[in-house]
């Protein structure tokens, strides 16, 4: 095809729909330079950019990870650090990074497309023609401070992961799997010796060598204007053109024209220790050899295999070593996509003396399996089931296509061939096709006659603490041989580098670009019709609210719809938890494991739970009992399942079936107490999430779900759950039989449909819910309230400040946590509600006050505000920090400079902060489905108007800085004030003195504690009377990240 438009160097390679979801996909290729861009156009107010660099490295070095972070330092145009991304925040934007194995890829996600298109040109400067100046290798990759320590973001980074099990487990996999001369052997995130070496020059060699536009794919997903895009990447092309290498110059595209992995000769397995405090319970992982990812037939049978083997509770690796023979809490899997894929199994929660026991039984199951005829009934509903879930992420996720068109790019024909693959799912009907033999065929080539390598890894106390005072030798010693002058100058080098870096950007050069128009940002509406009790809270004219009113009425059952053009329908049972007794409260967590894994009893017999398992996965597309925290509500448990119209009616027979025909079986009782009390240990390594759940324990009243979910109440209550399961059943399902009787009651349901209801794609919406109303006890004839979040505060928690600051050390990590906690609004139509959101959006900006007072100074990773605007409290949270007192003095010391005016605000950035919260509304409308779950969370949850939002926009951008400062001063200030506020500090051994001296300084009493001391038991008594907390006098516990966490932090992938 020819060039696009007059003067455009751009061809147009091809474009096709896809038959699946409502998406276009569109290649082009730059005459001049080799470049590709991808298009994958859908409706929605985001627009998604994925550019992608494919980047091959043979050396631990880290170089590729190091321009994830140089590159947003400065470009050959703009050399200031930070002006991209203040850019794209006024943009309606946020950037981001990521560095894998293979590629690296910059993002850009705005709020509609004027944003984008004004932040992209800037952008891929940045990542063509960057600056990479010494100073900023110095202070991004790494440095020795004044004091002797290593420093640097980049080295941090790796810091915190090289010594991780799992990393440790995965390096040595690698160097199994692969000779040197192949790239995948190699860790390009960096090894700490590697990086303390690695030199600016290396760093500019591995850039001018892989960072040409020929070995980069410009990726968008969203509403996107070609001609716009187009015009904007010509002119782009030509600003660099002499900056970049002739298209003809001599290039090897990376993994396709470079040597490749030789087969496996033998199976070979190896132990690995890790560091680590509690040797109770180890690892494993085992890698295959898999087909080429580019061959969809191959790859998408893989899938289904994969699904068949390990995809649920009957599926029969987890049926066998999980469900029946307890050796591990699960089998998970999955494959890398490369050329010659990588299959990887990974039992968890195996006991460390079985170790060895549970590789060898995996891999004579998995041999076992592929001796016999597989169950082809099955593996053709694997087969309708994969292909109903990629239609459905399709629909739902724009990840789905970013992440198929990179591993495209990396490894596809570049002529769009393999990529017209995405046009259709004939895969799964060629698939359906095939017979029992083929399917073992495949199975018994890549897998179970396969050679593999298998990593057994084993926790260490010894080694935990060898590693630690060698390192505390080679700083000591370097120290030493520097001496105090030798640091001295160190620390002024560091000092002119950052003051080279921090050079102040013009406000006038900001001003260049404006605050684009919000018309290119297309929200998707959703449509709120009610019945039944759900009418209460206002009914409106619409064509939704018609076909409701129309339809056949049922029992008024409290049921919201949301109209959107779906091809699914999405059901969500919102159940308040408020009437279960507080006694029963931890039973909640071991209950939703259950709910769905168990037994039921159908026409006077039993039915086995793999059977309920297999229904479910044949009738639906997803289903899952969940907390309600994604509604924005914590004291409650959602039921959601996601099915085809036509299994509207099969879908509610299920929960209804579920809730109230279920038995509970000891059996499966005691099988899911073993596998939450196997993953403890597992997860007690997290320091951010320990000072999460001791924060809860000050301040949340104990009936709360977050305090009673907490893995610290886990550990004590189900160990003697499991003695009471094994002594004295009867008793201990009694107590799940009495949460069942307080959770579904006809006034405690909530339920809302997500569906295309204008177009009557729904059969019978309302009368289809007396399917379950037949089973609850009475006609509804008022709801329960939704609990407000700040009525789960204790008497602390509404006014901290008497306890100070906590400090909890673990021997498991190696930096601080922190959590300090303040005083908060308790209603999202309080008149103080504008001004704090901008003031906390203006703090927080990339390279904003916080960033460059507490990152830039290498104080932490990153700090954060989080609130609930109801919710009564207010929380500051440091993220991996070697001095959590520090971070929190710093940040503190920053927010008073511009509340007493000797920092100035700036403008720009009070621009970027509202241009961030108007990206804010437009993430929570990303999807159909996501759209309508903001309209019943507004609605029904918070009690809101439907403009909600539209008025808070206004409001919003009235606000003025005396605003802003006055919220700083009444709502943040105090958080960071002794006797107005409390801190728990999770952090290593070797910290505490120090951190204790620091806040005691700072003018915080202190108390110095053990997560053993926030255990509870919730009166549940040891039946036989033993001590069963023995081995947990200093235990740091995990938590299932689902309670009471609200961040997920950073990715040490990440960068900004």
């Amino acid at each position: 095809m020819g060039s696009q438009g007059s003067g455009v160097r751009f061809r147009k390679l091809q474009s096709f729909e896809t038959d699946y979801a409502p998406t276009t996909i569109t290649q082009y290729e730059s005459e001049r330079s080799g470049m590709q861009v991808i298009v994958a156009d859908r409706k929605g107010p985001k627009v998604n950019g994925y550019f992608t660099l494919a980047t091959e490295i043979f050396d631990d070095s880290g170089a590729p990870h190091t321009l994830e972070h140089l590159v947003f330092m400065g470009s050959k145009s703009y050399r200031y650090k930070g002006l991209l991304d203040k850019l794209a925040s006024r943009a309606y934007g946020t950037t981001n990074a990521w560095t894998a194995t293979d590629h690296t890829a910059y993002t850009l996600e705005t709020a509609g497309w004027d944003g984008f298109a004004q932040t992209l040109p800037v952008y891929l400067e940045h990542i063509v023609v960057p600056t990479i100046t010494d100073a900023a290798c110095l202070t991004e990759v790494h440095h020795v401070d004044g004091e002797g320590n290593d420093a640097g973001v980049v080295y941090s980074e790796m810091q915190a992961v090289q010594y991780t099990g799992t990393e440790l487990m995965d390096i040595k996999a690698r160097r199994l799997l692969y000779p040197e001369n192949v790239g995948f052997r190699y860790e390009t995130g960096g090894m700490m010796e590697a990086l303390r070496v690695l030199t600016p020059e290396k760093i500019r060699d591995f850039h001018r060598t892989m960072y040409q536009p020929r070995n980069m794919c410009v990726i968008i997903v969203g509403e996107v204007d070609h001609d716009n895009l187009l015009h904007i990447l010509d002119s782009f092309e030509q600003s660099i053109a002499n900056d970049i290498p002739p298209v003809d110059a001599p290039f090897r595209r990376p993994w396709i024209e470079s040597a490749q992995p030789p087969h496996l000769k033998e199976t070979i397995i190896e132990t690995v220790e890790f560091p680590e405090e509690d040797e109770s319970v180890g690892d494993i992982v085992v890698a295959f050899f898999g087909p080429n990812c580019t061959d969809m037939i191959q790859t998408t049978a893989l899938n289904v295999l994969l699904t068949y083997l390990c995809g649920s509770s009957v599926a029969v690796l987890e049926n066998v070593m999980v469900e029946k023979e307890e050796l591990a809490s699960s089998i998970s899997y999955w494959w890398d996509a490369r050329p010659n894929s990588i299959i990887w199994f990974q039992p968890t929660g195996v006991a460390t003396e079985k170790l060895q026991f549970v590789e060898q039984r995996l891999i004579s199951l998995l041999k076992e399996v592929a001796s016999k005829p597989l169950d082809m009934t099955y593996i053709n509903e694997c087969i309708q089931r994969e292909r109903r879930q990629v239609k459905a992420q399709a629909e739902e996720s724009e990840a789905f296509f970013s992440n198929n068109i990179i591993t495209d790019y990396l490894f596809g024909a570049r002529d769009g061939s393999t990529l017209k693959d995405l046009a259709h799912l004939t895969e799964y009907d060629r698939l359906e096709k095939w017979t029992d033999e083929e399917w073992r065929v495949f199975f018994r080539g890549w897998i179970s006659d396969a050679h593999h390598i298998s990593i057994l890894g084993k926790p260490s106390l010894e080694l935990a603490n060898k590693q630690k005072a060698d390192e505390i030798s080679r700083v000591q010693k370097r120290k030493e041989e520097l001496g105090p002058d030798g640091l001295a100058k160190l620390q002024q080098r560091l000092d002119e580098a950052k003051k080279q870096n921090d050079i102040e950007i013009p406000a006038t050069l900001l001003g260049e670009w404006p605050v684009p128009s919000t018309e290119s940002i297309h929200f998707i509406e959703s449509q709120t019709a009610r019945s039944g009790l759900a009418r209460a809270l206002g009914v409106r004219e619409n064509s939704a609210q018609k076909q409701i009113d129309y339809a056949q009425p049922g029992v008024p059952l409290f049921i919201q719809f949301e109209d959107v053009p779906t091809n699914f329908v999405h059901i969500t049972v919102h159940v308040g938890t408020s009437k279960v007794p507080v006694k029963y409260k931890p039973l909640l967590s071991l209950f939703g494991d259950n709910f769905f894994n168990t037994p039921i009893i159908r026409d006077g017999q039993r039915i086995d739970f793999e059977q309920v398992v297999m229904e479910l996965e044949k009738e639906t597309i997803s289903y899952s009992l969940e907390s309600g925290t994604k509604v924005g509500d914590s004291e409650s448990v959602l039921i959601r399942m996601q099915v085809e119209p036509h299994k509207y009616a099969t879908a509610v027979e299920w929960i209804r079936t579920m809730m109230f025909d279920s038995i509970f079986d000891v059996t499966r009782l005691k099988a899911g107490v073993s596998k939450q009390l196997a993953d403890i240990p597992e997860a007690k390594r997290d320091g951010r999430v320990m000072a999460n759940e001791v924060e809860i324990a000050l301040h949340n009243i104990p009936s709360s779900l977050l305090a009673a979910k907490r893995t610290l109440v886990k550990a004590t209550y189900l160990k003697r759950l499991k003695k009471i399961l094994q002594n004295d059943p009867d008793t201990a399902v009694a107590w799940f039989e009495e949460v069942r009787r307080a959770l579904f009651t006809s006034d405690n349901i909530r339920v809302l449909v997500t569906a295309d209801v204008s177009q009557s794609k729904v059969p019978e919406p309302v009368k289809t819910w007396d399917i379950l109303c037949k089973s609850l006890d009475t006609a509804p004839q008022n709801i329960q309230p939704i609990v407000k979040p700040y009525t789960l505060l204790n008497h602390e928690g509404q006014n901290p400040g008497s306890i100070g600051a906590t400090i909890v050390p673990m021997t498991t990590i190696d930096s601080s946590y922190s959590v300090s906690s303040g005083k908060g609004l308790s209603s999202f139509t309080d008149p103080g509600v504008p001004a704090l959101l901008v003031a906390v959006q203006y703090l927080e900006t990339v390279e904003g006050t916080l960033w460059n007072a507490v990152r830039g100074n290498g104080l932490a990773y990153g700090v954060y505000f989080n609130k609930e605007l109801d919710g009564g409290y207010l929380h500051f949270k440091v993220y991996r920090s070697p001095s959590a007192s520090k971070a929190i003095a710093a940040a503190r010391d920053a927010i008073a400079a511009l509340v007493n005016g000797t920092v100035a605000f700036e403008k720009p950035m009070i621009e970027g902060a509202i241009s961030q919260l108007v990206m804010g509304l437009a993430d929570e409308q990303a999807t159909m489905s996501t759209a309508a779950m903001q309209n019943y969370i507004t609605g029904v949850v918070r009690g809101l108007n439907p403009d909600y939002n539209s008025q808070m926009l206004a409001k919003v951008r009235a606000v003025t800085i005396d605003d802003i400062k006055e919220a700083m001063k009444t709502w943040l200030l105090p958080m960071f004030e002794p006797g107005k506020s409390n801190v728990v500090v999770c952090c290593a051994h070797v910290m505490v003195e120090k951190l204790e001296k620091e806040l005691q300084e700072m003018g915080y009493t202190t108390q110095i504690k053990q997560l053993a001391d926030y255990h509870d038991d919730y009166g549940l008594e040891s039946p036989d009377g033993d001590d069963d907390e023995n081995d947990d006098e200093d235990e740091e516990m995990g938590s299932d990240m689902s309670e009471g966490d609200d961040e997920s932090g950073d990715s040490d992938e990440s960068d900004d």
